[in-house]
């Protein structure tokens, strides 16, 4: 029997974010251009996708506490080749834009297993090494942004009925049903029936109190509303970044996946090699901030891009990969170091539905500032929000500091 591994949820994590990944570059801008719809319309294909994460995230995360992490994933893998076949038959052949809301809704399900593919990682990594085991999962949202963009963007070269997205929906499909085998056949169990049953107790004190019963600690709290700020500023960035490209530098589908799949490449390399290296060494919530100070510069770079160039796009974009490769492990780190050993799916998946309610609500406010405010405004927003996050992580160290000194008093 196979042994539960930080490489075996790899190849799962890395499968489904690469499917994402190649329909990310062109899907918003297709809704514009095929279906005629405004960039805030385009923008809410995002939306709607992140409203149901948000939903399903705590289901799936209790879930997987209650039955284990395989069989959930199996489902939710499922769940995404159908809603990739959904999206590439709408765009190839859909006469209204509701087509591609409805494949959304279903793949927004499905992807909020991702806080599940966290709680594996914290299922199979001691305390100590959790910033490590989540930069893994890091590593694997950088490749897929690696491969897909660049992918995506090749293959929306090639029309479908006279249409652009649909082979990179069909190889997304293809992917996830090569990732359902390996779920099936070659990814072992994570979660001791002990725990299974221990979270079953834990559950039944806790009632039906909803989303904030997992989120009782106050450091923690701060942080996952700290990763809400950060992931609503970023979202400016991923709702508008096509249009960007096209309307400020005349960028071909193809070009945008390039600057993607560079920013990928940075990401990947932040989380693969600097945050592994300093895991353990430094605290979490000091690696967040410094994170966040990266991300103020590039949001701002971004916003001046169209006065200096396409140069600029790419050292932005390689500023806002730094800053996100550093946060986001650090943020996930940080959130299952502090949550109890029997509440990790449940802990987890509160964070993540949180961080797609910021999702849910970004790229809507992306969409309205980017369309009647201008191509600068979601930038020049993301740096704002940025900031505030800055300032949200200072009152977690000091939190951090405070139970310093009470344990020492003590």
């Amino acid at each position: 029997m196979r042994r539960a591994s930080l490489g075996a949820i790899f190849l799962t994590i890395f499968l489904d974010l690469l499917g994402f990944g190649l329909v990310f570059p062109f899907l918003s801008d297709e809704a514009r251009t095929v279906f005629h719809t405004s960039a805030f319309v385009g923008t809410l294909l995002a939306s709607v996708y992140s409203l149901m994460q948000f939903l399903c995230a705590p289901l799936w995360g209790r879930l997987s506490d209650r039955i284990g992490r395989k069989p959930v994933l199996t489902i939710s893998v499922a769940m995404t080749a159908l809603s990739m076949i959904g999206l590439g038959s709408a765009l190839a052949w859909g006469g209204s834009v509701l087509g591609l809301f409805l494949a959304r809704i279903v793949g927004g399900a499905a992807t909020a297993n991702l806080g599940v593919g966290s709680a594996y990682i914290a299922d199979v990594t001691k305390p100590e090494e959790r910033a490590k085991g989540m930069a893994l999962f890091g590593v694997a949202f950088g490749l897929g942004f690696i491969l897909g963009p660049a992918v995506g963007g090749w293959l929306a070269e090639f029309a479908v009925n006279g249409r652009h997205g649909p082979m990179a929906c069909f190889a997304a499909a293809a992917l996830s049903i090569v990732n359902l085998v390996w779920v099936m056949a070659g990814l072992p169990e994570s979660l001791p029936q002990e725990r299974r049953e221990e979270a079953a107790r834990r559950r039944a004190q806790l009632g039906s109190k909803g989303i904030l019963a997992h989120l009782e600690d106050p450091p923690l709290r701060l942080v996952v509303l700290t990763n809400f700020v950060i992931i609503l500023s970023f979202t400016n960035l991923e709702a508008t970044f096509r249009f960007f490209n096209a309307d400020a530098f005349g960028m071909s589908m193809k070009e945008t996946g390039q600057v993607l799949a560079f920013i990928g490449v940075i990401g990947a390399f932040v989380q693969g090699g600097v945050v592994r290296r300093v895991s353990g060494k430094v605290p979490e919530s000091t690696l967040i901030a410094i994170g966040l100070v990266f991300q103020v510069f590039a949001f701002s770079l971004f916003a001046a891009a169209p006065s200096l160039g396409r140069a600029s796009l790419y050292v932005a974009g390689a500023l806002a990969a730094f800053g996100n490769g550093i946060s986001q492990p650090s943020v996930s780190a940080f959130v299952s170091k502090r949550a109890d050993a029997s509440e990790q799916g449940a802990v987890l998946g509160a964070n993540q539905a949180i961080a797609s309610l910021a999702r849910m609500v970004g790229p809507a406010i992306g969409g309205a500032l980017y369309t009647y405010l201008g191509t600068r405004a979601p930038y020049l927003s993301g740096a704002i929000g940025m900031a505030v996050a800055l300032v949200f992580i200072g009152s977690v160290k000091r939190a951090e500091r405070d139970e310093v000194e009470r344990r020492g008093a003590a």
